[in-house]
């Protein structure tokens, strides 16, 4: 019998990809396929080498496919010996025709209303809160369908806050109002789970400690 398949709880990491060149040039990234910058490879870096001082193990590595996520879950794999997987569910909200365009254009570009629900969609076509909250609880779902185990998520800030939403059972609120969860580049939130009890555990929110590391 194999460790993972002896524990009771999943022990589950949330990571944001490093800043990407989307980030940098402040654009509404969205399913647009942008790469890190080199600060972005350093911050990676430098979390894989904390992680290492450490000594903190992961069963499984489940990555976005999308390249800043890609890259950072390889750089943090490849220095912990793991192989990585890739879910599409993990993607970032999908920004219709806000996606790759910068905050500059967005507001001269579009008319914003003054007042908007969950369910109406960003970018004239994407997804709305309630949208990404529904695939985000999909995600978490699909996750919780596997063995108990210690797993590193590697996705991107939206799709993590509203998975954040799922985990402590809060739902999108009108106008973008309400509670978020702070994911910046490369910070991380850990949480555990026992499924016997159905009790979740939160032990770190938006940890970057090793940002002091970075090249």
């Amino acid at each position: 019998m194999t460790e993972t398949s002896k524990s009771k709880y999943f022990n589950i990491t949330l990571l944001r990809h490093g800043e990407s060149v989307g980030n940098a040039e402040s654009r509404w990234q969205g399913q647009a396929d942008f790469p890190l910058t080199d600060t972005g490879r350093s911050q990676a870096r430098a979390l894989a080498e904390r992680w290492k001082r450490e000594r903190v193990k992961f069963d499984f590595v489940i990555s976005s496919p999308l390249s800043r996520a890609r890259e950072t879950a390889e750089i943090v794999a490849s220095q912990l010996g793991l192989k990585v997987e890739f879910e599409p569910l993990l993607m970032e909200r999908d920004n219709g025709e806000f996606s790759g365009l910068t905050a500059h254009e967005v507001r001269q570009n579009f008319q914003h209303p003054d007042f908007t629900n969950p369910y109406d969609p960003v970018g004239t076509d994407g997804e709305g809160d309630w949208e990404l909250f529904l695939r985000a609880g999909q995600a978490l779902h699909e996750l919780l369908k596997r063995e108990p185990a210690r797993y590193l998520i590697v996705s991107h800030g939206g799709l993590l806050n509203q998975l954040m939403h799922a985990v402590v059972g809060i739902i999108p609120q009108a106008h973008n109002s309400g509670t978020r969860f702070r994911f910046e580049n490369t910070s991380f939130a850990q949480v555990n789970y026992n499924p016997n009890h159905h009790r979740w555990m939160i032990d770190k929110l938006n940890d970057h400690a090793h940002w002091q590391d970075a090249e």
